[in-house]
């Protein structure tokens, strides 16, 4: 193993899951109905927001102090139940449907989601400097080694966020400030209905994504700590399947370690790759302004399409991020 590695290795399954799953979690797009992701807000989840903002204001204190247990929300601990068993037992994503934007200013609506999406699990730091609320928005600059394709508006292939962290977080969330004017649709699939999928037609290659592999970590770590890290794309505890799903970062990280990428892997990255790109595997769900959207980012592969942004830069396509992991530190690893 070359040095310049962190090794996560000790993930590697004993064996792969050699049964295909037949649950709610292995889902198709032609058996489910996309509206059962959606959690609607009524009158008393409204009301909330808006003793919780006059409560923010009341009481200014900075934003990352503030939680849920300073607040009465019992509606809104309804919908994030409701939510959580979404991600949990339903599709594996979730988006609530909306919080009110235009009756108040934008940090307000930043400020409630940041509180009420602890409901759903501790927030945690996105980035290695400890950033906690990440913008997902086009900056201009040219997505490559270092550069997040979040900070750009190019097509993001299927994947897990931070598939090579040290602790990946459980659940990832979006608040929509504003839209794209066209593209940057959401599409989801079920890594279990992939994993089906791949037990069925390419079983020796399966087995190669059980074995660590080499990711590219984006500069997200220490000037002198490696700069990738080795670990398996799929990993089953006996009861659980969970995925480090991201053949871009694989096949950079073994540009970045100077290595060959193996006859073996490659055609394996490029399996998964086919199989989850299938129609049949995944469904588009929109975002719109005001939206939260949840998703499972371990049992779930997300993607966005390519976009094209509103000509004002202050409607420009926007998302504010959080991460929630429950285990671990609240850092950047864990």
């Amino acid at each position: 193993m070359p040095l310049d590695s962190l090794d996560l290795s000790f993930e590697t399954s004993p064996q792969m899951l050699d049964h295909p799953i037949t649950d709610r979690r292995a889902w198709v797009s032609g058996d489910i109905d996309p509206s059962d992701s959606l959690v609607h807000l009524d009158d008393a989840a409204l009301g909330e927001v808006a003793e919780l903002v006059d409560a923010l204001h009341d009481k200014p204190m900075p934003l990352l102090l503030r939680s849920p247990e300073d607040f009465d929300l019992p509606a809104w601990r309804i919908v994030m139940d409701q939510a959580k068993a979404r991600l949990n037992d339903g599709l594996g994503f979730a988006v609530v449907d909306a919080l009110p934007m235009d009756d108040y200013e934008i940090d307000d609506m930043i400020a409630v989601y940041w509180i009420v999406g602890q409901l759903l699990g501790r927030t945690v730091a996105q980035k290695w400097d400890g950033t906690m609320i990440y913008d997902v928005t086009d900056t201009g600059r040219q997505y490559g080694y270092g550069v997040r394709g979040s900070y750009t508006s190019v097509e993001l292939v299927f994947h897990t966020d931070n598939a090579f962290g040290v602790q990946p977080p459980e659940y990832v969330g979006l608040l929509c400030k504003y839209p794209a004017v066209s593209g940057g649709i959401s599409r989801f699939c079920s890594l279990y209905s992939v994993h089906n999928r791949m037990l069925e037609k390419y079983p020796e290659l399966l087995n190669r994504l059980y074995a660590p592999m080499h990711f590219d970590r984006q500069a997200e770590h220490a000037p002198d700590a490696p700069k990738t890290a080795l670990a398996p794309f799929f990993s089953y505890d006996g009861t659980r399947l969970t995925a480090r799903a991201n053949v871009s970062l694989v096949r950079k990280g073994y540009e970045v370690a100077e290595l060959e990428l193996e006859p073996e892997l490659a055609d394996a990255l490029e399996a998964v790759e086919t199989v989850g790109n299938q129609p049949e595997f995944w469904l588009e769900q929109p975002i719109e302004r005001g939206h939260l959207q949840y998703l499972n980012n371990v049992e779930l592969g997300h993607y966005r399409s390519h976009f094209e942004d509103h000509k004002n830069p202050e409607k420009k396509r926007h998302l504010i991020r959080t991460w929630h992991r429950d285990a671990g530190g609240r850092n950047y690893d864990g």
